[in-house]
């Protein structure tokens, strides 16, 4: 049975960051809200930035039968990494530029939020990134990831050598600039930068995709989502990139652990939205005939 939300009576906004410009936008997209009577709550920060008010994030996920985005992909990104514990289903309104993820354009919103009465949406369940950084001492950070994990140089006078391992046993040292551990929707972001495929949003499974390898026989691989994926430089310090948004320094002896978590993250979409259509939109691909 496609999964529907319970009920339609509230919704919080998260706006981008830095862009006390969007003011009249959030407002004019509240009120389209307001008058099909779900009742908009506003971030407390993304409230102080256009002078309105607010409650406090956690508040905000805990009382929100949805969540909004108001932004661009990375607005989203944040938004879905944050509110994750909270098993909240988002929207995105895109209010930046290429927007595979905040998929509902600005002047769509009115037709999608009749749609959203009618029932005629969907809430795909996507793949997210669970793993944790252990440390030479012990210590471990966990953390979860919506688009990718990347290892890299920490320097670009430097060289990035990662050992790799899937469910215990070593399979291959990348060498080079780096290394992507992608989910399916994070394949058309970096990954697809550095030439690792396209993966449809709904699949279960890793994109390992190396950067600039030193080795014309490194190539990208998929692997199942079931595996647990073991990553250590052994000679030099490297960066771990959360979904370019956290990072942390792996010293020699440090071990990242990845493995796809138990429960994925919940994006709304149109009913009528077509994963193809929007690939060929965005990546301007082909011709119609």
């Amino acid at each position: 049975m496609q999964q529907k939300l319970p009920k339609i009576q509230r919704v919080g906004f998260i706006l981008k960051p830095n862009s006390p410009q969007i003011k009249e936008l959030y407002l004019s997209i509240k009120e389209q809200f307001a008058r099909r009577g779900i009742e908009v709550l506003l971030s407390e920060k993304s409230a102080k930035m256009i002078g309105e008010s607010g409650i406090a994030f956690e508040e905000l996920c805990l009382v929100s039968d949805f969540l909004v985005s108001l932004g661009g992909d990375g607005t989203l990104l944040s938004l879905v990494r944050r509110s994750y514990g909270f098993d909240k289903p988002v929207l995105g309104i895109n209010a930046g530029n290429l927007g595979f993820l905040a998929d509902i354009k600005i002047d769509e919103v009115e037709h999608f939020l009749d749609a959203l009465f009618e029932g005629r949406y969907c809430i795909n369940d996507r793949m997210m990134i669970e793993g944790y950084l252990r440390r030479g001492n012990g210590e471990i950070k966990e953390f979860y990831a919506f688009n990718d994990v990347v290892i890299t140089r920490p320097t670009i006078s430097k060289m990035a050598r990662i050992d790799a391992s899937i469910d215990g046993a070593w399979f291959n040292t990348y060498s080079g600039d780096g290394l992507i551990i992608a989910t399916p929707t994070g394949s058309t972001a970096y990954s697809l930068a550095a030439g690792g495929p396209v993966l449809y949003p709904l699949t279960k499974a890793f994109l390992m995709t190396p950067i600039c390898a030193h080795s014309l026989t490194q190539r990208p691989l998929v692997v199942p989502a079931d595996f647990t994926i073991e990553l250590h430089s052994p000679d030099a310090v490297v960066i771990a990139m959360i979904d370019g948004q956290d990072d942390y320094e792996m010293q020699i002896g440090d071990q990242l652990t990845i493995k796809g978590a138990k429960i994925g993250a919940k994006l709304i979409h149109r009913s009528e939205q077509n994963y193809f259509s929007v690939l060929r939109e965005k990546l301007s691909w082909g011709s119609h005939i």
